[in-house]
C-alpha cells in the first residue's frame, strides 16, 4: 500500500514566499556589507590623501613625486609593499637632494656646485689703460735699477749690466704652475668666508693661492700656452718641509715634461703690517700688486740657473712696466735657491698680501680680473 502526500497550491505558494524572503534578506545583508566596505575604503583614501597633502607641504619634493606616481599607485594598489618601496626610494632621493629654500645644507651645496661648475668667459688683458699705484705705508725699497726694473739685491753679488740684460732663449710652449705654500690665503670678509686651517691659511682651494693659480692657468691657456697646474698642498698638514715636498713634485713633473723651462711657484706675500695691501688701479679695476722673488747660489752649493731665472724676471717685468706701470713691485734677489735650480725660467711670484686692500669691495683672490692680468 502506497501512502501519497497531496501538496496543495496554497502550500507551494507559502514555500515560495518564504524562500523569496530568505533570498531578499541575504541580498540585503551583502548590499549592506558592500556599502560598509566602500565607506571604509573611502575613509582610508581620504585619510591617505590628507597625509599625502601634509607630506607635500612638509617634505621637499613630495608633491612632485605624488603627482608623478598617481597612475602607478592605481596600477599597483594590489601590491602595497611594492608601492611603498617605490615611494620611499624616491622620497629618499628627494631628501638627499633637497631643494627647499629653507634648507641650509641645500643652499651651501648649491653655492659650492655653482662656484665649481660656473665657467666665466675668459676676458684677455686690455692695453692702453691708465695705471695708478695706490698709496701704501710700506715703501718699495730697491738697490739697483735696470731699464726701469727695480731690484732689491740681498746677495753678495754685484748685479752688473751683463747679469741683468735679459738676453735669454727659453722654451715657452709649456708652463708649470705649482704652490710650495698652497694653503696661503687672504683676509676673509663677511661675503667671502672660508674655514681657516692656520694663520691666513686654508685648505679650501677656492680661497687660497690655488684659486689664483687656476685663474692664471685659464688666462695663459687662452693665449695658446700649454699649462700644467699642480694643486698639491705641500705645506699641509705641516708647514715645515714645504720646499722639500714641492721639490719632489716639480722634479717628477719635469722628468715627464722635459721641454718645460717656465716654472712658476705662486705665493701670497706676508707682511705683519695690518694696513699693508699693495694695490694698483688699472683703468677702472683694482688689482693686487705682484712681486718676483729670485734665488741665487749664495746659500747653496750649486745653482747654475739663477742668473737665467733673474733675466727671465727682468724680461717679464720690463714688459709689465710698459703695459701696466706699477703692477710689479721691485724684484727681490735672495741667498736661497727655492728649488729654482730645476729650470731656466723658474721664479716665485707673490700675489697680493694677507691684509685687506684699500677698497673693501676688492676681492683679493680674484686677482686676474678684467684688465689686470
Amino acid at each position: 500500500m502506497i501512502n501519497m502526500a497531496v501538496i496543495s497550491l496554497k502550500d507551494i505558494i507559502k514555500y515560495l514566499v518564504k524562500f523569496t524572503i530568505f533570498i531578499a534578506v541575504i541580498a540585503l545583508i551583502f548590499t549592506y556589507a558592500s556599502k560598509i566596505k566602500n565607506n571604509v575604503t573611502q575613509i582610508e583614501i581620504l585619510q591617505k590623501s590628507a597625509f599625502v597633502s601634509c607630506l607635500d607641504i612638509t617634505i621637499p619634493g613630495a608633491s612632485s613625486i605624488n603627482n608623478e606616481n598617481a597612475e602607478e599607485k592605481t596600477k599597483n594598489i594590489e601590491n602595497p609593499l611594492k608601492l611603498a618601496l617605490g615611494v620611499e626610494l624616491k622620497m629618499m632621493s628627494s631628501l638627499y637632494n633637497p631643494t627647499d629654500e629653507n634648507n641650509v645644507v641645500s643652499k651651501e651645496q648649491e653655492k659650492s656646485n655653482s662656484e665649481n661648475n660656473e665657467e666665466e668667459p675668459i676676458q684677455q688683458a686690455e692695453t692702453g689703460l691708465k695705471t695708478e699705484v695706490q698709496s701704501s705705508n710700506v715703501p718699495n725699497k730697491y738697490t739697483v735699477q735696470y731699464n726701469g726694473v727695480k731690484i732689491k739685491n740681498e746677495t753678495k753679488y754685484k748685479l752688473t749690466k751683463e747679469i741683468l740684460t735679459p738676453n735669454i732663449n727659453i722654451k715657452t710652449e709649456n708652463i708649470l704652475i705649482f704652490h710650495t705654500h698652497a694653503s696661503e690665503s687672504y683676509t676673509s670678509s663677511e661675503k667671502y668666508t672660508y674655514k681657516a686651517t692656520g694663520n691666513f691659511r686654508t685648505t679650501d682651494k677656492n680661497y687660497s693661492v690655488i684659486r689664483v693659480g687656476r685663474e692664471l692657468d685659464k688666462q695663459l691657456q687662452s693665449y695658446g700656452y700649454k699649462v700644467t697646474h699642480n694643486e698639491t698642498l705641500h705645506d699641509y698638514p705641516s708647514y715645515s718641509g714645504s720646499y722639500d715636498n714641492s721639490l719632489k713634485t716639480v722634479t717628477s713633473i719635469l722628468q715627464k715634461n722635459k721641454d718645460t723651462d717656465i716654472v712658476i711657484d705662486l705665493h701670497r706675500d706676508a707682511i705683519s703690517d695690518s694696513k699693508y695691501a699693495p694695490t694698483v688701479k688699472i683703468g677702472d679695476d683694482y688689482a693686487a700688486q705682484l712681486m718676483f722673488v729670485i734665488g741665487s747660489d749664495g746659500g747653496v752649493t750649486e745653482h747654475k740657473n739663477w742668473q737665467e731665472n733673474l733675466k727671465f724676471a727682468v724680461k717679464i717685468q720690463e714688459k709689465a712696466n710698459e703695459l701696466y706701470p706699477g703692477l710689479f713691485k721691485p724684484i727681490i734677489l735672495r741667498n736661497s735657491s727655492y728649488n729654482q735650480e730645476l729650470a731656466k725660467a723658474a721664479v716665485i711670484i707673490e700675489v697680493g698680501a694677507t691684509r685687506k686692500h684699500i677698497r673693501p669691495k676688492l676681492k683679493q683672490y680674484e686677482i686676474f680680473s678684467k684688465g689686470n692680468r
